[in-house]
């Protein structure tokens, strides 16, 4: 049986690591790559090796910059009376593609997950706290998942949250049950955002 040089396998199951790319997506990938000119993969390579270098998570809120801290929390024009809780980055980009949201975020990097022992210290939880102490939000809107998982952090929030004063609200209807925000298109997110319902 024909098998790849070991360096090509050592790059096939590397690429087999990352989320979403299977066996067969991997090889698609690597065949693509070899194929191309020395420049374009080069280019491919140095862009990755600058995110590595130079992306870092917003110390303030968690999402991502290649500043000190990100480009919405240096917004002179954000509402910061306004915080909506993510799980992740990536849902950040899915609400500003929404558009209209005139507030902060807060990312927790994740979301309490008990059968795999994540639990809230494992999360940005204490950082939102400590941010919504500070800074006196007059509402924290959570913007979890609505799988189980996201449905327990959620919970979890609003009942650390409510002692602050600040009001606390949910994302309404709209996102399917198991769901995560990345997937949803801009009008779902937005009339999810504009029906947030108080916990």
């Amino acid at each position: 049986m024909a098998r790849y040089p070991m360096l090509m396998q050592r790059a096939l199951d590397a690429l087999t690591e990352l989320p979403g790319i299977g066996p067969r997506s991997a090889q698609r990938i690597l065949f693509h790559l070899l194929r191309e000119s020395g420049k374009e993969t080069q280019n491919l390579l140095d862009s990755l090796a600058a995110v590595k270098a130079r992306i870092r998570f917003c110390p303030v809120c968690g999402n991502l910059t290649s500043h000190r801290t990100c480009a919405i929390c240096r917004d002179p024009g954000r509402d910061t009376g306004l915080i909506c809780v993510v799980e992740d980055p990536k849902d950040v980009i899915a609400l500003e593609q929404a558009g209209k949201f005139p507030g902060v975020y807060h990312v927790l990097m994740g979301k309490i997950v008990p059968l795999d022992g994540i639990g809230h210290e494992d999360i940005r939880v204490r950082e939102l706290l400590d941010r919504v102490k500070k800074t006196r939000p007059r509402e924290v809107i959570v913007a979890t998942g609505t799988d189980i998982d996201g449905e327990t952090t959620a919970l979890f929030l609003a009942r650390e949250l409510k002692p602050s004063g600040a009001r606390v609200t949910r994302i309404a209807a709209g996102i399917p049950i198991g769901s995560s925000l990345d997937f949803m298109d801009p009008a779902t997110l937005m009339k999810a955002l504009e029906g947030r319902r108080e916990f």
